[in-house]
């Protein structure tokens, strides 16, 4: 079962994580509606810091989001740690994640972003052993409460301290057909201290996802993507606008790429409070490479 906005999806989606400072006010159910009217088609509804919102609101966004065609997905909270070894606070993390999985369904999204955790100083398997058998635990509690049409995309991280290397990521991924990646471009690049970035980069990443998921599932990946600063000892420090010229990604080598594949991504800009006049640059770039492979896109482009 899929959200309508899902299966109305024949091409890649874009739209900002959160609320832009040029977002003109008001409640987020407004969101939908002001993003249509600029040329936008995704939103990504943010439970970073708690899953806040009501089941009414959460119902109000969905309709909102349906009437002005905007693919909707939401992010579970940031302090999730699917890598932490303690019952009770693993028991909380499944909690958390069931929580935001509720409030998609209510909106009528069927994509929830989670965060795979920090290593707690512990061996990179370990913590991906434990990450594995809390997304076991979270995908029989999300079928025992009816959301099994809800897929899960653990998130690629920033900071070399954390799970989530593109390789964890894929490990976590080949759980399930409904767990999917969330590429996040500008964390690869923060935790390689710049070096995932370019047509080589991008390429090489595009490949490994497409040899341990197949190409069709490759072709569905969720997209996080926007500049970001980082140290040499640690990776991601803070996120950055597309204007920064210092530091990187650039998105054209990634839009030329994903647009001579066919790829159907949702195209998430985190920017620094521009996302949504950096997706709009994004959708600008990715339609002018569409443009000059002269090919429509593939019947298969629809999503779950």
């Amino acid at each position: 079962m899929h959200s309508e906005a899902e299966n109305k999806m024949a091409e890649p989606v874009f739209g900002p994580a959160g609320t832009p400072d040029d977002f003109p006010g008001g409640s987020t159910e407004k969101m939908p509606g002001w993003l249509a009217s600029i040329g936008l088609s995704a939103f990504e509804y943010q439970c970073g810091r708690g899953v806040r919102v009501g089941e009414e609101t959460a119902r109000s966004i969905g309709r909102k989001a349906l009437e002005n065609d905007i693919f909707l997905s939401l992010h579970a909270p940031y302090y999730i740690n699917l890598a932490n070894p303690d019952a009770a606070r693993q028991e909380k993390n499944v909690q958390y994640v069931i929580s935001t999985v509720r409030a998609a369904d209510a909106m009528g999204a069927s994509r929830v972003v989670v965060h795979s955790g920090t290593l707690l100083k512990r061996a990179r398997g370990e913590a991906l052993k434990t990450a594995m058998a809390a997304l076991k635990t979270i995908l029989r509690r999300c079928d025992g409460a009816g959301f099994g049409h809800i897929s899960l995309y653990p998130e690629t991280m920033g900071k070399t301290g954390q799970l989530g290397t593109l390789e964890e990521v894929l490990s976590l991924c080949q759980l399930d057909e409904r767990l999917i990646p969330c590429v996040d471009f500008g964390h690869l690049y923060a935790r390689s201290f710049g070096a995932a970035e370019g047509p080589e980069a991008f390429l090489e990443i595009l490949d490994t996802i497409e040899r341990a998921l197949g190409v069709k599932r490759a072709k569905r990946i969720h997209v996080h993507f926007s500049k970001i600063a980082y140290t040499k000892k640690g990776g991601e420090l803070r996120h950055l606008t597309f204007d920064d010229p210092e530091y990187g990604p650039e998105f054209l080598p990634l839009a030329s790429l994903m647009a001579a594949r066919d790829y159907c991504p949702v195209f998430i800009c985190e920017s620094a409070g521009t996302q949504s006049r950096d997706a709009l640059r994004m959708k600008e770039i990715y339609f002018a490479e569409r443009k000059r492979s002269y090919e429509p896109f593939s019947s298969d482009c629809p999503v779950p």
